[in-house]
């Protein structure tokens, strides 16, 4: 069974920090892209950071520029370091993984996790 597991969700006050963490299983994933995405209550989800499978490329939402750190160790592995955070970083956090050079785009990612929740108190 092909999965992506995200954990490391959680409350944190304001100004406060999270690491997500994304664990891969089932199959390889050489090659892959890994990316985070989010989705806020009434919102569309929307592109968070990405990461190349080599590590070597790595973009990030204008909203979460300098505060948010995207890294991968291996094939399967990866974290998402959250700090700064604010009230609007709330929502829904997904890891994926796709065969794509476009980390910003959703349909490039064929595995998706079930999401984490982050809430940000202000």
């Amino acid at each position: 069974q092909v999965e992506a597991v995200e954990s490391g969700g959680g409350l944190v006050q304001a100004g406060g920090s999270l690491r997500l963490s994304c664990a891969a299983s089932g199959r390889t994933f050489r090659g892959y892209a890994m990316g985070w995405f989010r989705q806020a209550p009434g919102k569309e989800r929307e592109f968070v950071a990405g990461i190349s499978w080599s590590g070597g490329t790595k973009l990030y939402a204008d909203s979460v520029k300098g505060r948010f750190t995207i890294s991968r160790y291996n094939d399967l592995n990866g974290n998402l370091q959250m700090n700064s955070l604010k009230a609007e970083d709330t929502g829904e956090y997904y890891c994926a993984l796709g065969f794509t050079s476009a980390l910003t785009r959703e349909n490039g990612y064929n595995y998706w996790g079930q999401g984490t929740q982050v809430t940000v108190s202000s």
